[in-house]
């Protein structure tokens, strides 16, 4: 019978490997901080089914693939298996978006209902996961190495997706207000 490369039975006594060959309990904080990653990259993939704008879903797209490599950057505590390709550039990119969506949407600043779509719901829950990752991977900083830019991406992108969100509520309320 051939290997499974599904299953490798080395985690079934609550251990796992990280990138650098370290073993360590499932539920450590480095573990919890690129887990969290990986659930925040999944959400982003069923959320940008429901964005009604090609180039949000092409944004997210860019953020799930960037997610791969925070998620390697974490895994990697000892930082020789991995390179990080995470840069200045892409916390620029994220605050052009920002700034680029923030002149088509009221900038009155309100409470906002999580929800008025699917779409907004849908980014608002992906927020609320990216800043988990961010009390977790500041947890972990507390303990070991972290790379700033790290922090830095994930702390961005929450407001990124905020923005997103709200894009997708007030494009939601223009639709009401045609209807």
């Amino acid at each position: 019978m051939a290997d499974s490369v599904i299953y490798t039975r080395t985690g079934d006594k609550g251990m796992t490997g990280l990138l650098d060959g370290t073993r360590v309990k499932k539920n450590c904080l480095r573990v919890e901080a690129y887990g969290t990653v990986d659930e925040l990259n999944s959400l982003l993939g069923f959320a940008k089914h429901y964005v009604d704008s090609r180039p949000l879903f092409d944004k997210i797209e860019i953020v799930q693939k960037e997610l791969f490599w925070v998620a390697a950057e974490l895994a990697d505590p000892s930082g020789t298996v991995f390179e990080t390709r995470l840069t200045e550039e892409m916390i620029t990119r994220f605050e052009g978006w920002i700034d680029e969506i923030i002149q088509t949407i009221n900038p009155e600043p309100h409470f906002i209902v999580p929800g008025t779509s699917k779409a907004s719901g849908m980014l608002h829950v992906a927020r609320t996961v990216t800043r988990r990752t961010e009390r977790i991977i500041i947890s972990l900083a507390e303990k070991e190495d972290v790379n700033l830019l790290v922090l830095k991406y994930i702390n961005r992108l929450s407001d990124v997706l905020y923005i997103f969100a709200r894009q997708q509520e007030e494009r939601q309320e223009i639709i009401k207000v045609a209807d």
